[in-house]
């Protein structure tokens, strides 16, 4: 990992199941994950570091929290993994200028979205 000054470098996603998480985010991205005690798990193989830290909470842009946007080259084969895997869909599929995105809950019910320009 590059470290830059005054560049994010880090994400944590409060998870109330850390396995779950660490499930899903494996399964579907192919994540791997480093334990740090029954609390933690940290993340890499995502474009960004971060790590999952057990919590009764969630992360939802919609109750104000900043929303993880990920890269898709197939929008509608990701959903559809998504789903299969036991996220949900919370937004579907919309245009914006320069793509098209969704949003979607995972496990833990924290918030992402996808987006491709395809």
């Amino acid at each position: 990992m590059s470290e830059i000054h005054n560049q994010i470098n880090y994400v944590e996603f409060p998870a109330r199941d850390l396995a779950a998480a660490k499930r899903f985010y494996s399964d579907l991205f192919g994540w791997t994950f480093t334990d740090y005690g029954d609390e933690y798990a940290a993340f890499e193989g995502a474009g960004l570091a971060g790590g999952f830290y057990l919590s009764g909470l969630s992360a939802s842009s919609s109750e104000g929290g900043a929303l993880i946007v990920l890269y898709s080259k197939d929008l509608e084969a990701s959903q559809a993994l998504i789903e299969a895997a036991g996220g949900h869909t919370k937004v579907d599929i919309f245009d914006f200028p320069g793509g098209r995105r969704f949003h979607f809950t995972d496990p833990n019910d924290n918030e992402l979205a996808i987006w491709s320009d395809q």
